[in-house]
């Protein structure tokens, strides 16, 4: 009698959630983080808006971001991942069709307002919460996976944004993102991202059974205003936004500190330089990441790497390699500053916090960095460029710093 055969395992569904969360990534930093530059730049030269009120627009969709953040664990409880996260791609389609079509100027107040509120819903506390059900031994390998998507939203979103405007308009260009984005993201939402282990009958890490469960019951998670109080948490939040206020900083204003030497053009290329460095550096530091209180010490070597860089701009003059160097190690930083935070936080806090935390953690970094662009440019304008790049290099060697320092 022949022998029944068995069905083959079904493949592990966590590894379709990293795929599904790369895609949401690139939309939504080629939207919320690459594409609000674009916006200003374009409204600039097409309308002859000032700067000065399109750049309090980008903080405004930065600040109503970080006014939200914090409470997306509570709406991913209430609602579902999948229903929130379509309701954080329709308010960044609705806003983008704010941005592409406002009449007047004050007009982007409401736009920036929706763009926010996308920014919030899709972007690094909520790919963290997608992948949480489905890693944990891997997750560092995971999310560095899925935010690479942030650095492809770089590379691809910017000269895509470029094509579109050149060709159709502003207006136009917003329409056909806002369509791509609703098109991917609303089915990826429902049946990708929102899914569950227990419905495949899989565990974390795609093991084959659940590790067993702790002999003591895990203390219930605090609510925000207790991590608030938490020296461990005070700390390493201190860090990563003094460093994320650095990194904003210097990027948004790299264009132009490069642009005597390098050109235009050459300028463009090496802030590319910076998106592929920042890819690789957080593929490589995925993979490799060391368990436990060692991740601090990976966060302070990102920090150094990126006060080497800073190092080498500031240093540079008119020597292009020199600047080249210093972008490819200021890039290195790019990336595993995104990453790194939830991945330290998952080896110090319990698991039932992870969640809360890191929302709450990007929340302070973003209400900090969305002031970073208007502080370097008063740098520049009071000091020098060179000032404005020491400015970057002290709060990064301050960061990398603070992030050793683990309060007992």
């Amino acid at each position: 009698m022949p022998v029944p055969r068995r069905f083959p395992t079904p493949s592990f569904h966590g590894w379709k959630v990293v795929s599904a969360a790369f895609l949401l990534a690139i939309f939504a930093w080629g939207i919320g983080f690459y594409g609000v530059g674009i916006f200003i730049a374009t409204l600039a030269e097409s309308r002859s808006w000032p700067v000065g009120g399109l750049s309090a627009a980008v903080t405004f969709h930065f600040l109503v971001s970080a006014g939200l953040v914090a409470l997306l664990p509570d709406w991913h409880r209430r609602f579902g991942i999948a229903a929130v996260t379509r309701a954080g791609a329709l308010a960044s389609g609705l806003g983008l069709l704010g941005w592409g079509w406002a009449p007047y100027p004050w007009a982007l107040a409401p736009a920036a307002a929706l763009t926010g509120v996308g920014w919030a819903l899709c972007s690094g506390a909520a790919i963290n919460a997608m992948l949480i059900p489905w890693f944990d031994r891997r997750r560092p390998a995971a999310l560095a996976l899925a935010y690479n998507g942030a650095s492809v939203g770089g590379i691809a979103m910017t000269p895509f944004w470029a094509w579109l405007i050149a060709g159709w308009g502003f207006g136009t260009a917003t329409a056909v993102v806002a369509a791509l984005l609703l098109a991917v993201v609303w089915p990826l939402a429902g049946l990708v991202l929102g899914r569950r282990p227990a419905e495949f009958g899989q565990h974390p890490d795609g093991e084959e059974a659940a590790r067993p469960a702790p002999a003591v019951a895990p203390a219930p998670a605090r609510d925000r205003a207790a991590l608030l109080r938490d020296r461990r948490f005070i700390g390493l939040s201190a860090a990563f936004a003094i460093g994320l206020f650095a990194q904003m900083g210097l990027v948004t204003h790299l264009v132009s500190l490069l642009s005597p030497v390098l050109g235009v053009q050459g300028a463009g290329l090496a802030v590319s330089l910076v998106t592929v460095f920042a890819l690789a550096g957080r593929t490589v530091t995925g993979w490799v990441l060391p368990e436990g209180e060692k991740r601090r010490l990976a966060a302070a070597a990102t920090f150094a790497t990126q006060v080497a860089g800073s190092l080498a701009l500031m240093l540079a003059g008119d020597q292009a390699w020199l600047l080249l160097l210093g972008c490819a190690l200021f890039g290195i930083g790019v990336g595993n500053l995104l990453s790194l935070p939830p991945l330290i936080v998952q080896a110090e806090f319990p698991a039932a916090e992870v969640g809360r935390v890191v929302a709450l953690m990007q929340a302070i970094n973003q209400a900090l960095y969305a002031l970073a662009p208007l502080a370097f440019g008063l740098m520049r304008d009071i000091g020098s460029t060179g000032a404005a790049i020491g400015l970057a290099l002290v709060l990064q060697a301050l960061a990398g710093a603070l992030v050793l320092r683990r309060p007992g």
